[in-house]
């Protein structure tokens, strides 16, 4: 016989779900599949009609990776606005503005109500370096257009965007290719 854990359920596991106009998804922790959740959240978005954008914080324009040209084909406004990874960078000044201007042009872009769905992808690490103010992030996703969905991803997601959140994901890593020195993989992992 099977242990009692092993058994479907035979009530609902949750209270009776209300609708809401809008929600909060963290996708964070130290695994791999934080953006790509996100992303895979943007299609059903688009396959409803719905106008979403993406605004990057790591990535810059120069880098070449299959979401973006895909998104763009599917109609998602796109800016890839980071400076690149930090230990590449000459002038840690010029990551910052880069930075605080991204989250500038992401502020903008909540508050226009213009969009269904915005994503900050890597968001999280510009915050938890200092460069973009937390309460202000916070704040601008209080004061969002109530129709307004958001996606924020990266590694560390400070309290108080796990607090604003309706939800939270945090993917653990168990084991990763790049550990044992496998590089990235065109169309894999970018």
């Amino acid at each position: 016989m099977n242990d009692a854990s092993q058994q479907p359920p035979s009530s609902p596991p949750r209270p009776a779900p209300r609708r809401a106009p809008s929600v909060v998804l963290v996708n964070t922790g130290d695994g791999k599949g934080k953006s790509t959740a996100g992303f895979g959240t943007l299609m059903r978005a688009v396959a409803r009609g719905w106008r979403v954008c993406v605004i990057q914080f790591i990535k810059s324009g120069s880098w070449k990776v299959g979401e973006e040209d895909t998104g763009r084909k599917l109609g998602i406004d796109w800016w890839a606005i980071g400076d690149g990874f930090t230990w590449d960078s000459d002038d840690m000044d010029e990551s910052e503005a880069v930075a605080r201007e991204a989250w500038r042009s992401a502020k903008e872009k909540i508050a226009s109500g213009e969009y269904r769905v915005v994503m900050l992808d890597e968001i999280t690490y510009p915050i938890n370096w200092g460069w973009i103010d937390e309460a202000d992030v916070v704040e601008a996703i209080r004061e969002r257009p109530e129709h307004v969905n958001l996606i924020l991803t990266g590694r560390n997601a400070p309290p108080a965007l796990i607090e604003v959140a309706d939800t939270v994901t945090e993917m653990t890593n168990v084991r990763h290719a790049y550990d044992s020195g496998i590089k990235a993989i065109r169309g894999i992992d970018f």
